[in-house]
């Protein structure tokens, strides 16, 4: 388009990666340093400049709104005609390959796609075919493993079990039957889309020569979150033009637990190297203390970030006594910083886990500060906690629509024509649908069944034990005798039992914080009733609350990260399944936590006991891995504390980095030490268990720290 002016605003590694066209291009572009602006205006140097055809482009990256923002830069520079649907995620992509040629692999280009509830829903035929309970093999874990099968089998299992022609016994094991059931319903989850398109490309010639003389330069966007198969789709794609173009951040790799090879995009030898390392969007003070705290990784392409704003405030770091206070404080920080001119939407809070939001939903709630959950609901909205609130208050009082909720939960397969049939008797005789189903037991009516005497016992039952029971033991006492503990415990998914539990927490901690006053079990269902009638307008000027997860992409000026405590955030499940990658990842996820803060940054823990990770409450290992010059400390921290965090630290699970700065001795690699009888060597590599690999003069030995002292 005439007078855009394509390298305006650039620094000199932007502007070489956009005029950088030919050939492979690997573009190492940290937090804030512009890569979406140096993918867009790549995109408009090649159409405005070059004149490529913008049919001959494809600019792929993993989320929606990436690829959308992508586009409406793009067409404020080139004419609207010049932008096509090529500018998409790798999975639309992926669509138009399958939309157009599945036919050759018998599917219909109808095909379905199935998201994460059909999974499940088929998962569940599975262990039924199987007469597997879940309580053996819960259901995220079984489609955790379908999506392991699929990734490690690339496209075998297309042909083993996925093509029309292909009659494997169904009953030949549980992978078997769950991609028959698959392929009876036509369907593709979000994993096959890739693989499949894979395979036409693969197998099918004129499939792949059409695509590589169409495809004369591909750009991929977030190269750290690639997997093997979206590797081979690009090679293959770029085998003919061999102008392949990626841009990535291996210390935002945050996606290996779900397929994700970051070492893919750190090992790619391209033609052209260029990094991106001037920071656009925080203070020094936030980048200072981000950096320090990658630089204990290893798995990593070394570099640092520079900022360009002004220093700003330094970090703050607030140790609290209670999560209460904790959540508290950060209500307060915003009210403070409000009232000073911010926009409730200039603040996110974020978290490791979505249960850690029932403190801080609850603290800004009372403050009266506005807020959304970011790609989630909230706490008190939350299934699980619905349906145990809705047995609570049809104990307590008895109205329609508790019951309505949970007459079948879990399920007691009384259907439609019952429902219909109590509701016709209730409205005859004017009273709540329990009432009419309780006096109408043991009449021998057509509402007269085992089941629902079976329930009306149960809540009987549960009425008796309310005035002799403390609202979290009769709780407790629901949970386990209705079902639903059960219920989530074998329907797999781990945040909802995470989020129970959180519910069991919060019903102690009322009662303990108002064990002066006379509690019952309706006195805590009309206080509760403050956080569950809300206005969820997520429009509104509003504090987004989400997990760091959601976080990715995003930037706020104010940025609060909370539940910094060893075993919650690093993630414990995380360190022990994964080790010394598991300790990495989350160490990836700090930083891109702590890279989404503009302005100022402010880091949260406290102490107690964490019910998730069955432990004492020890402040993070990230906080003692921020240099003390970019943060400041609010609240007295008890040396036990830190002592604690050390030994955690030292623990199996803790990466050789990390593990090499606790105790009175700090050693990395390239240092020069000394040992009493070796003499001067020099650290080649720090372990998992804290010993270091050192080099005395050729001589390499494995030296526990504490028997060496710095050169």
């Amino acid at each position: 388009m005439d007078g855009y002016d394509i390298f305006n605003g650039l620094n000199d590694r932007q502007r070489k990666a956009v005029e950088t066209t030919e050939g492979t291009v690997r573009v190492i572009a940290g937090a804030g340093t512009g890569k979406t602006r140096v993918l867009t205006q790549r995109y408009i140097y090649l159409v405005n400049e070059i004149g490529i055809n913008p049919s001959n482009i494809l600019c792929m990256t993993f989320t929606n709104k990436a690829a959308q923002e992508m586009k409406q830069r793009i067409m404020q520079a080139v004419d609207s005609s010049a932008v096509n649907d090529l500018v998409c995620t790798i999975h639309s992509f992926c669509l138009k390959v399958l939309r157009r040629d599945i036919y050759r692999m018998g599917f219909p280009r109808s095909f379905a796609v199935l998201d994460e509830d059909d999974q499940k829903a088929i998962a569940r035929q599975v262990f039924e075919d199987f007469g597997i309970t879940r309580q053996q093999n819960t259901l995220d874990q079984f489609v955790k493993g379908m999506t392991a099968y699929k990734a490690n089998n690339k496209t075998a299992y297309i042909l083993r079990y996925m093509l029309p022609g292909s009659k494997p016994d169904p009953l030949e094991s549980k992978t078997a039957d769950y991609l028959a059931h698959q392929l009876r319903l036509m369907a593709l989850d979000f994993n096959d889309i890739i693989h499949f398109a894979v395979y036409l490309l693969q197998t099918y010639p004129d499939v792949r020569r059409h695509w590589q003389d169409q495809l004369n330069y591909v750009m991929m966007d977030e190269g750290q979150d690639c997997n093997e198969n979206d590797w081979l789709l690009m090679q293959i794609l770029t085998e003919k033009s061999g102008n392949l173009f990626v841009v990535g951040d291996p210390d935002q790799a945050i996606y290996e637990w779900r397929g994700a090879v970051p070492k893919l995009f750190i090992d790619f030898k391209a033609a052209h190297d260029i990094v991106l390392d001037k920071n656009y969007r925080s203070t020094p003070n936030i980048l200072g203390a981000a950096n320090s705290v990658i630089d204990h990784n290893l798995n990593r392409i070394k570099k640092r970030l520079f900022p360009t704003r002004e220093s700003g405030v330094q970090v703050v770091h607030f140790h609290a006594k209670t999560e209460k206070k904790e959540a508290a404080w950060i209500a307060s920080r915003i009210k403070e910083l409000s009232a000073k001119g911010a926009h409730f939407s200039d603040f996110a809070v974020l978290y490791r886990s979505s249960f850690l939001s029932r403190n801080i939903e609850q603290a800004l709630m009372k403050a009266n500060l506005p807020y959304s959950i970011w790609g989630g609901i909230r706490f008190f909205e939350r299934r699980e906690i619905k349906d145990a609130i809705a047995y609570l208050r049809l104990i307590a009082t008895g109205d329609d629509l508790s019951f309505l909720r949970i007459i079948n939960v879990p399920s007691r397969k009384l259907g439609k024509v019952f429902m219909e049939e109590l509701k016709a008797l209730a409205k005859a005789e004017h009273t709540s649908l329990y009432d009419t189903l309780k006096r109408h037991t043991g009449s021998g009516g057509t509402i007269d069944r085992p089941a629902a005497r079976d329930f009306v016992a149960l809540i009987e039952e549960f009425r008796r034990r309310m005035p002799l029971s403390s609202v979290s033991d009769l709780l407790e006492l629901v949970l386990r005798r209705s079902g639903l503990m059960k219920l989530v415990r074998t329907d797999g998914d781990e945040d909802r039992l995470e989020n129970v539990a959180e519910l069991q927490a919060s019903v102690k901690l009322y009662e303990q914080e108002n064990r002066n006053e006379d509690i019952s079990l309706h006195t805590y269902l009309q206080d509760i009733a403050l956080y569950t009638n809300l206005d969820t307008d997520l429009r509104r000027d509003s504090v987004k609350l989400m997990t760091i997860h959601q976080s990715k992409g995003l930037e706020f000026p104010y940025v609060f990260v909370t539940g910094l405590s060893e075993g919650i955030f690093p993630n414990a499940r995380t360190l022990r399944e994964r080790k010394h990658d598991g300790d990495e990842e989350e160490r990836r996820l700090m930083y891109v936590a702590a890279t989404r803060a503009e302005r100022a940054l402010f880091l949260t823990e406290s102490e107690g006991y964490s019910s998730s990770a069955q432990s004492d409450k020890f402040p993070s290992r990230y906080l003692l891995e921020i240099k003390r010059d970019f943060l400041v400390v609010e609240g007295k921290i008890e040396p036990r504390l830190l002592e604690g965090t050390r030994s955690a630290m030292i623990g199996a699970a803790a990466s050789p980095a990390a593990v090499a700065t606790t105790g009175s001795t700090q050693f990395k690699e390239g240092d020069q030490v000394k040992h009493r009888v070796f003499g001067t060597g020099t650290v080649r590599r720090v372990k998992a268990d804290g010993s270091c690999d050192v080099d005395f003069n050729g001589a390499m030995r494995c030296i526990m720290p504490t028997k060496l002292l710095p050169a």
